[in-house]
């Protein structure tokens, strides 16, 4: 059984994150002090450092777990049998619709003490993470385009790629419409350039 100190203790926890996600995704990562979030999170700025050493345990707790769901989610679309285009747009929709679901978050998880997309080993988990996301898009569009694992262009499109969808994100990332609504209107035009996108990159291949 909890005790009332334990239960105490984890909203506190809860509380403390919490806040951190509001001043992070409303003053910028780089902007908000450990005290701001006590503060906002009505605990000393003492207290916050039981839970939390620094900012970059906050920006852990608060990105892995969506980022984690969001790969084990591309993971199954890669391993259904469809042909490798299908594939490719069924994962492209998916990072469009998770980025749009945390809308004030999704900065947050993919930008902030970031590293290069093609660092092997990152020092921090949450790059960890985000690289092995962009490595399985980058499998994706390698089927696709039928190019060696080993050629150069092959992460050059890849990022062009995730330009164009980091692209449509951001035009949206603002809307007053819900993530069921924009899907539900947009998705045939976000598949659209997904495949208009991919004609140009398949003529510089040839």
């Amino acid at each position: 059984m909890v005790s009332k100190q334990e239960q105490r203790s984890e909203e506190t926890k809860k509380s403390i994150l919490a806040s951190a996600g509001v001043l992070f995704s409303s003053r910028g990562y780089d902007a908000v002090t450990m005290r701001d979030i006590a503060k906002e999170a009505g605990c000393s700025h003492t207290t916050i450092y039981i839970y939390f050493k620094d900012k970059e345990a906050l920006l852990h707790q608060l990105s892995m777990p969506p980022i984690l769901q969001l790969l084990e989610q591309v993971d199954t679309l890669l391993s259904e049998d469809s042909p490798p285009s299908d594939k490719l747009q069924a994962i492209s929709l998916q990072v469009i619709e998770f980025c749009l679901v945390n809308r004030n978050m999704y900065n947050l998880f993919f930008t902030v003490k970031s590293v290069r997309v093609d660092e092997q080993t990152p020092e921090m988990a949450i790059n960890q993470a985000r690289n092995k996301l962009f490595g399985k898009l980058t499998e994706s569009i390698q089927a696709v385009l039928g190019l060696d694992s080993q050629d150069e262009r092959l992460l050059l499109y890849t990022r062009i790629y995730f330009f164009n969808l980091y692209g449509i994100i951001a035009t949206y990332s603002n809307s007053d419409e819900t993530v069921e609504q924009l899907m539900g209107r947009l998705k045939p035009t976000f598949a659209e350039s997904f495949e208009v996108l991919l004609i140009g990159i398949r003529s510089k291949v040839k």
